[in-house]
């Protein structure tokens, strides 16, 4: 089971050419995918500021998410929102600490791009 970040989400779903060799190789061998379910506020996010074009309204996107076989959205719930508090991280983005926050509760790899996060936590890959 591995854990997707925001960016790989967008670079798996929609630009799988984006993905690194290792990404995409763990991508490939893991059935079972998660994201957090921040990565929707996020793209919408991102979607609002201009940073971020879907070839498709968000919430086509995300329907089509739901319908993706082994990937669950998880939901950010209490126990995420207390992790992500306690991480000793000067990073102060939100969405990257609940994702991380994801990943440690459930004992899973990150797949990430971000070197900040990288950085950070140890069980990640790009």
């Amino acid at each position: 089971m591995i854990v997707l970040d925001t960016g790989v989400l967008v670079y798996w779903t929609l630009d799988r050419e984006q993905l690194s060799p290792s990404a995409s190789k763990a991508i490939g061998e893991n059935e079972a995918k998660i994201i957090s379910a921040v990565s929707i506020w996020e793209l919408g996010q991102k979607i609002k500021s201009g940073d971020l074009r879907l070839p498709l309204r968000l919430s086509d996107y995300v329907e089509r998410l739901k319908a993706v076989e082994n990937l669950e959205v998880m939901p950010v719930d209490a126990e995420h929102w207390m992790r992500s508090l306690v991480l000793n991280w000067e990073n102060e983005d939100i969405a990257d600490r609940l994702i991380v926050a994801t990943s440690m509760l459930r004992s899973c790899t990150l797949v990430t791009a971000d070197d900040v996060i990288r950085n950070f936590y140890s069980k990640s890959l790009w």
